[in-house]
């Protein structure tokens, strides 16, 4: 872009308003104003353009979660940023924030650091984001969908998300039906502290049950398995059919949880017998992964670039000729249900 980025600072703390300023301020792409509640946010909206806002979960008066509401009412398209502490709270409190039409969130950086690391976390955190929400958007293309596969039987669905995968997540989640017959697997890249709240929104708003990856539990059908942060997820076989892993081995594409290393274990367990699905998400985390499936017999389906916040995961997929079909959000949950029922029709006539 010729001119610079236009980002809003909103936070009621004058020294975390800093941090995010001083992180940005260096950066050339980017001009930045501040407010300091969101009451004085909304009126600058109002009244200057901005490209993006960054936006801390707790403030007095008019919470992050108010003023993200008045923002998507006035300016539903606008980028918003969630600054958040880690604690249960605030974790709870941001899931609800993504899960409501935030874009993405950062960790707020460590209060026993330096103010030099504290810019120096921020910036890395949050110019990747910002970076990924515009450098893409002017020149992205759907890649066309690979020939249909075979229909196959589909024992597991697994789903890869990242950038804008809460509310994804809701989405497609909330139209699975009771009854739904399969084991569903996420890996959704999401700090520790951030997981269980995730898990606990998606469980209010699914006719399934949804938890934490358990290590060892059973891959039972109808549950909903969510990867733990910053544990990575697999499926291994068990005497008495596959069991959840659930471990802390080293990043794989600087994430862990890593949605390839979840695709590569269900296609070793399940082989052409798994339907993939990979949501918005910056990177490419999940191609590796779906070339396994794919070499197995199983099939991907992608988010459109249009529905996604960042169009880096399924748009890789895609480019890969790795996607069977690539759907809107508001198709995917409809479709998944659709190929699963399908398969069990065909399981119950043979």
């Amino acid at each position: 872009m010729t001119e610079p980025l236009r980002v809003l600072v909103v936070d009621d703390s004058v020294v975390a308003r800093r941090i995010v300023v001083e992180a940005l301020a260096g950066d050339p792409a980017f001009a930045l104003s501040d407010a300091a509640s969101g009451k004085i946010a909304l009126a600058r909206l109002g009244a200057q353009r901005f490209d993006a806002v960054t936006l801390d979960v707790e403030m007095p008066e008019m919470d992050g979660i108010a003023t993200l509401g008045e923002i998507r009412r006035r300016h539903p398209t606008l980028p918003v940023i969630m600054l958040s502490a880690l604690t249960r709270r605030a974790a709870a409190v941001t899931i609800d924030a993504l899960t409501r039409g935030a874009t993405d969130y950062i960790a707020k950086p460590d209060r026993a650091g330096s103010p030099a690391e504290a810019r120096e976390y921020v910036r890395s955190q949050l110019v990747p984001k910002l970076r990924a929400l515009f450098g893409d958007r002017a020149h992205v293309l759907d890649a066309p969908a690979t020939t249909r596969l075979a229909p196959h039987r589909i024992d597991v669905v697994a789903i890869g998300v990242s950038t804008g995968g809460p509310a994804a997540l809701a989405e497609v989640v909330s139209t699975l039906p009771a009854g739904f017959p399969t084991p569903l697997l996420i890996v959704q890249h999401i700090p520790a502290a951030f997981s269980a709240a995730l898990a606990s929104r998606l469980a209010a708003l699914s006719q399934l049950r949804v938890a934490e990856a358990v290590d060892g539990a059973p891959v039972d059908s109808g549950q909903v398995w969510l990867a733990s942060g910053d544990l990575h997820l697999e499926v291994e076989a068990g005497p008495r059919g596959p069991v959840l892993r659930s471990r802390p081995a080293p990043p794989e594409n600087s994430c862990r949880p890593s949605v390839d290393v979840l695709f590569r274990s269900i296609a070793a367990v399940y082989r052409a017998n798994a339907l993939a699905v990979v949501l918005t998400g910056m990177g490419s985390d999940g191609v590796r992964g779906c070339e396994a499936l794919r070499s197995a017999g199983s099939s991907t389906i992608v988010q459109d670039a249009a529905t996604s916040v960042v169009w880096g995961m399924p748009g890789a997929v895609a480019r890969a000729g790795l996607a069977e079909q690539i759907l809107p959000i508001d198709q995917i949950g409809p479709e998944i249900a659709r190929r699963v029922a399908a398969s069990t029709q065909r399981i119950s006539l043979r």
